[in-house]
């Protein structure tokens, strides 16, 4: 055995989705396993890890948020971070621990999970009375964010954060206050894979080439896609044939096993194992299958992402992984609604995706600035409604410019829309990459594009109202929210919601529709109720599981409902949430929305979101599992990147703001939380460089990660004119 690198976390609930990638293959594997040892990861070699001294200490603090009861200082220092301690609102407020015995504390860590320090100064003492200040910490990074502080007292009795100003109005949560007495072990460096393995060693079981005669060998019917996919890919880059055949694999060969018991009891679970024998990807579905060989691409060359023959050593060193997700739901979100995207950047934005593991693609499809999906007219249309105007009227909208008539974004928004054969092709292809479509109608607010296009939803109720003598309300191009609302009190509002989304519905073989819901600033609460009630009603009608974004928690929601949240009040969307009984999906907007500028040295994108920059750390250091008081991981269905169009323009624009956040939300919705740490992230993103290169994904190169590259130029095809599957040559 070489070095050996295994993460240990808890166990998690299996995820209960599969994905459309699982559903459109046969149920059943019709292959058992190859006739081999199931593929194990080794335990790690012990080490003496550092004690957290806190959780046999007593915390006390100098005051407690007044509508919490007792003492709740006790609940930081529980280890368990969905509890926390909450001051009440003043700054000059205390949290300290007395450790059991006096002795040696390396190194603390506290975990703000809402309201936040913005300065604090964190103190030791022997006898609580006397002071030593360690350190003072200034933040710009709010709630959600662990700081890590060293010590180095070679003896201490008590520990205390001395609070010097609050994030906010609201005074200091801390769910976790960790005091330990020995630094961690160096860990040796991880594989450079994104997202983190959940556990894996390095084996010296030798070394796997892939070679000219090398076969891909699927073993089960589920284990076709999985096998083709990966064979596709690595046939543009090594010009090697690689038949995708069944039977018995020999050593220079890749096989692929979906069968029960395969991996672990997830889902998406897999394990892979490399070495000179050859390797071995098994699954207990196929949406397993296909998680595992996208981790066999990064463990290749990055030339493995080369979209032409490269003469390479196509070689992977003994290795052994076994692999689930963290969360079931791992999306990225586009705003077609804005600027418009077309089929064939939508399966560019897909392919630059799924291979992180992303497995929802959340389409916002309609907005005040355009309406982006085709409807038909039905047989039974009691308004009068022409649904076919919507495309014709308002998918020739978009983003234009603000109030001040500055142009918004580097060009006009673009317009267009998706026919319903355009909306199928965009959920086949997001299914053979193991996405499942989330298709968003935004309503009662966000519905300016409709009441432009439709007369009759415009209507007493209805804002912003037709200019004199107009039949609809005016286009809107301009990036203001929150005038628009729909008629609660109009039967042609739900008749047009209803058709709308049962013709989406029955489009969407995934099991979500999403509803929108927020920003409806100008619709009366009892109004906006009323309509998010019956909507959530309608798609429940199709069969469907209703998300929307958190405003529409306030409404009673059907058994099922999904809340997305993005901002607002965190305890009371909290308690909305647990109220409905629902389950959630994460969106902060601090630590995934693009685009918030993520360097102060970007022209275009927002600042709201942070106070600045939203940078690469922000979108990493977070938990989802504290995110939202009292919500855990059993309650959190997963985490989402989420992309709005008001300044993006083109699929380039969209890549340079979402790389490399979105591989951090990635590992975030992926990768267990103990192991993570954005350190040793950054160390492996940065050696995904050259492959981002190579895929032409315009990634912004973050400061501070130590970026490969490969270079212009760097595959040189041979003279003469060969044909197109003679390989290449690396220059150098």
């Amino acid at each position: 055995m070489k070095a050996i690198r295994k993460t240990t976390t808890a166990g998690l609930a299996c995820a209960a989705a599969l994905g459309l990638f699982a559903a459109m293959l046969p149920s059943a594997a019709t292959a058992a396993p190859a006739e081999s040892a199931p593929i194990v990861v080794p335990p790690p070699a012990p080490v003496q890890m550092p004690v957290n001294l806190a959780l046999t200490g007593t915390a006390t603090a100098s005051s407690v948020e007044p509508a919490l009861p007792g003492n709740t200082a006790k609940l930081a220092v529980d280890g368990d971070s969905s509890t926390r301690w909450s001051s009440a609102y003043v700054d000059a407020t205390w949290l300290q621990v007395e450790l059991a015995q006096a002795g040696p504390v390396d190194n603390v860590k506290i975990t703000w999970p809402n309201a936040a320090a913005r300065k604090y100064t964190l103190q030791t003492s022997m006898d609580g009375t006397t002071w030593t200040d360690v350190e003072t910490i200034t933040s710009t990074t709010g709630p959600g964010r662990v700081d890590e502080i060293q010590v180095g007292a070679s003896e201490a009795k008590f520990v205390r954060m001395m609070g010097a100003a609050r994030w906010s109005s609201f005074g200091y949560s801390i769910s976790e206050f960790e005091i330990y007495d020995r630094p961690a072990p160096p860990a040796p460096d991880n594989l450079p894979l994104v997202p983190l393995p959940a556990s894996y060693a390095e084996t010296a079981d030798g070394t796997f080439k892939l070679l000219p005669s090398s076969h891909i060998v699927a073993n089960g019917d589920d284990a076709m896609a999985a096998a083709n996919y990966f064979a596709e890919k690595a046939r543009r880059s090594t010009g090697y044939k690689l038949p995708v055949v069944q039977g018995k694999a020999r050593k220079m060969d890749i096989a692929v096993t979906v069968a029960p018991g395969s991996s672990q009891e997830s889902p998406e679970s897999y394990a892979l194992q490399a070495g000179a024998d050859g390797v071995r990807v098994e699954a207990n579905t196929a949406a397993g299958a296909l998680n595992g060989v996208q981790t066999l691409r990064q463990l290749f060359p990055q030339w493995i992402e080369s979209a032409t023959p490269v003469r390479a050593d196509w070689t992977i060193d003994g290795v052994v992984i076994s692999d689930h997700p963290r969360y079931e739901y791992r999306g990225i979100q586009i705003d077609v609604a804005r600027s418009f995207y077309t089929v064939d950047e939508m399966k560019e934005h897909i392919d630059n995706a799924a291979q992180f593991k992303f497995n929802r693609l959340h389409l916002h499809l309609t907005d005040d600035q355009g309406w982006r999906i085709a409807m038909d007219q039905p047989a039974e249309n009691p308004s009068g409604i022409k649904y076919t105007d919507l495309t014709d009227i308002s998918g020739a909208t978009a983003m234009t410019y603000n109030d001040a008539g500055v142009l918004q974004g580097t060009e006009l928004g673009h317009t267009g829309f998706y026919t319903k054969a355009d909306y199928r092709e965009i959920v086949r292809y997001a299914g053979e990459n193991g996405m499942v479509v989330v298709p968003e109608i935004d309503m009662p607010g966000h519905t300016t594009a409709a009441l432009h296009a439709i007369p009759q939803l415009n209507s007493a109720g209805s804002a912003p109202k037709p200019k004199t003598g107009e039949a609809t309300a005016p286009a809107q191009g301009s990036g203001n929210v929150g005038s628009s609302t729909f008629d609660a009190d109009s039967a042609a509002t739900y008749e047009f919601t209803k058709e709308v989304l049962t013709q989406l519905a029955a489009m969407t073989p995934g099991p979500y529709l999403h509803i929108g819901g927020d920003e409806s600033h100008v619709t009366p609460h009892d109004k906006y109720t009323k309509m998010v009630e019956a909507f959530a009603g309608q798609v429940l009608d199709t069969g469907k599981q209703v998300i929307g974004w958190n405003e529409y928690s306030s409404a009673a929601l059907p058994e099922g409902a999904v809340v997305q949240y993005w901002a607002g009040n965190r305890q009371a969307v909290a308690d909305q949430i647990k109220a409905n009984n629902s389950k959630a999906i994460l969106s902060p907007v601090e630590r995934t929305y693009i685009p918030q500028k993520q360097d102060a040295s970007e022209t275009a994108g927002g600042t709201w979101g942070c106070g600045g920059p939203c940078t690469l750390a922000t979108h990493y250091d977070w938990n989802p599992a504290n995110y939202l008081p009292g919500i855990g991981d059993d309650r959190v269905l997963g985490v989402e990147t989420v992309q709005w169009g008001e300044w993006i323009r083109g699929m380039d624009q969209v890549e340079s703001l979402q790389y490399p956040r979105t591989l951090a939300t990635a590992e975030v919705g992926w990768s267990q939380q103990a192991d993570r740490n954005y350190a040793d992230f950054t160390k492996r993103l940065g050696q995904l460089g050259g492959r981002m290169d190579l895929q032409g994904i315009n990634f912004f190169k973050t400061a501070g990660v130590d970026w490969t590259s490969a270079p212009e130029g760097s595959c040189v095809r041979p003279a003469g004119n060969p044909p197109a599957h003679v390989p290449c040559r690396i220059a150098g």
